[in-house]
This record gives C-alpha cells, structure tokens and sequence, in this order.
C-alpha cells in the first residue's frame, strides 16, 4: 500500500481550513472535509501522477503536482510524487495567491 507523508505546514493547512469551515459554514461541513482530503489522499497516494504538473521556480519543488479535495474543488491539495507514495506538500485555498505561497516555502 502507498504512503502518505504531510509535511508540517500542510497539516497546519488542514487545521486552518478546518476551523474555518467549522465557523463559517458548520461542523458537519468541516468533518466532511477533513474525510474528503483523506479520500483524496488516498487516491493521490494510489495514482500519484493525476494531479497537474507545476513548473516553479524553486529547484526544492521539482516534481510538485496540483490536484484538489474530493467535493471541495476549491481546495488546493499541492503533492509531491516519492518512491514510496505521497508527500502533501500544502493544502490552500484557490483563491489564496497559490503561486506566491508555494514560492515561500
């Protein structure tokens, strides 16, 4: 079976889309995402080149693939492709200057 590694700050991602989800929209509505981005996990872990590729600038990100949350298409699920399986690189919101973020990492 695949791996799954989330780097730190892509689970400091999901816990920020959490809360927010949680406040803004409802309980239920956060739970449901949290099992949508491990769904898609999943499915990225099993098929890890479905996900569109990135060109950055950043020699560190070489590889890096965009896809997004089952259910949840404006949630950004940015992934690296490893031997093993997955590494979950950030998860942000699409209307979040994506570009800019990923070039601070």
């Amino acid at each position: 079976m695949p791996k799954i590694y989330k780097r730190n700050i892509a689970k400091n991602d999901l816990v920020e889309c959490y809360v927010y989800l949680a406040e803004n929209a409802s309980l239920d509505i956060a739970d449901q995402f949290l099992e949508n981005a491990e769904a898609s996990f999943n499915e990225l872990a099993m098929n890890p080149f479905m996900g569109s590729p990135l060109m950055l600038q950043n020699p560190k990100f070489v590889g890096i693939r965009k896809w997004r949350v089952k259910k949840f298409i404006n949630i950004l699920i940015f992934y690296m492709p490893i031997n093993d399986g997955v590494s979950i690189v950030r998860v942000i919101h699409a209307s979040q200057n994506w570009w800019n973020i990923l070039g601070l990492l």
